[in-house]
């Protein structure tokens, strides 16, 4: 990971698990009112991870100030204990607070909402993106396009021209903020309604599996323009029927590798460093609980093949493989009447690594493709640097 990556990723995530702590103990005590079944944020501004993430100037500064604001509380910490030097410790506390180079307010503090913290009860789940792709077609299409980049037939008689989704705006916004902005609306900086809220609509629950489906779909669209997916993507939820055990959720299999296979054409050879899953649409399927010997469970579900299909950007999904990390992520894929794998087949990567050069792939594909996964595990914060 490239030095800047790394310690911005830490500061960001300091950053939000302060906030997150914070309004935990709020709950708590009583002091933050409930919303949607969780704590609701209570203050006007919050500290802002996604625009650290642009002025990385900013970022240093702010990196700066609170280490001088530790060595400050050091500082009065000896005095305690120190009476003889006490009052030079105390003298040096605020120079030292004076000198710091303290980041632009503007830069570091936005706007909040009540759900600024707010995180999804979906689980990004198949059917939690099919009832969105319903809702989608219903109230956003005429807007933000069937393609969701903001190009829909209404979308010139608007205040403002819609966003894109498959740019960074759904993954550099609080999933709180957007669940929000669906219900309540959008102003812009004069106070002029840029977007209409969907409060009268739409109930909680389903502007949750609305998101869900613009991440999918952003997913997809993203892969398509750029042969790669710029933040990170999970791999939909859906129930498997494995032998000789009952349905479990997919992602249930935390901590271990998962492989998706599309049903199709191609040959799957069993691996045991990987729990492999055959996913079929339920038109011409057989027994859901039946599976070939290659594959360890089975997900017989359209909404799941449907699922798979946006984040892929494919229309024809069958034969389609992913392959997924041990926290979920899917990391990377291999395409219908590919034979094996290699490392360009990794569609999840740190900006500008590059690809593998071109030429034969290896002969164990797969091994150099796991072993570069787990050498680059995706860091994700929201709002912050990924992969």
């Amino acid at each position: 990971m490239p030095p800047e990556t790394e310690w911005l990723n830490q500061l960001i995530a300091a950053l939000q698990a302060a906030q997150v702590g914070l309004l935990r103990l709020l709950g708590a005590l009583g002091l933050a009112q409930p919303l949607d079944g969780q704590p609701a944020w209570p203050f006007a501004l919050r500290l802002s991870g996604e625009n650290l993430l642009i002025d990385l100037g900013q970022a240093r500064r702010l990196g700066w100030a609170l280490a001088v604001l530790a060595l400050a509380a050091l500082l009065v910490l000896l005095a305690a204990f120190w009476r003889r030097g006490r009052w030079y410790l105390l003298a040096t506390v605020p120079l030292l607070l004076l000198a710091a180079p303290w980041p632009e307010a503007r830069v570091l503090l936005v706007p909040a909402t009540p759900a600024s913290f707010h995180r999804s009860p979906t689980g990004f789940s198949a059917q939690a993106i099919a009832q969105g792709r319903t809702l989608y077609a219903q109230h956003c299409l005429a807007c933000h396009g069937a393609d969701g980049r903001g190009q829909g037939p209404l979308a010139a008689a608007q205040p403002v021209w819609p966003p894109n989704f498959a740019g960074p705006l759904l993954w550099r916004r609080a999933d709180g903020d957007l669940w929000w902005h669906v219900l309540h609306g959008v102003r812009g900086r004069s106070g002029q309604a840029t977007m209409a809220g969907f409060a009268d609509r739409l109930d909680a629950g389903q502007v949750w599996a609305l998101i869900d489906f613009m991440k999918a779909q952003g997913a997809g669209q993203a892969l398509r323009a750029a042969g790669f997916w710029p933040q990170p993507v999970g791999l939909p939820d859906v129930a498997v029927q494995c032998a000789g055990q009952g349905v479990r959720p997919l992602r249930s299999w935390s901590g271990q590798r998962v492989r998706v296979v599309a049903q199709g054409q191609g040959t799957v050879r069993e691996d045991p460093r990987l729990v492999t899953v055959l996913l079929r649409p339920s038109a011409g399927s057989a027994s859901a609980s039946a599976a070939p010997a290659a594959f360890d469970c089975v997900a017989t579900d359209d909404a799941a093949w449907q699922a798979f299909a946006l984040i892929t950007g494919s229309d024809a999904l069958a034969g389609t493989q992913l392959l997924a990390d041990r926290d979920g992520w899917a990391r990377a894929r291999s395409a219908p009447g590919q034979s094996g794998w290699s490392e360009d087949d990794l569609l999840c990567r740190t900006e500008g690594t590059p690809r593998a050069p071109p030429g034969r792939a290896p002969a164990d594909g797969l091994s150099a493709l796991i072993a570069a996964m787990d050498a680059e595990p995706v860091r994700y914060v929201k709002g912050g640097f990924v992969h």
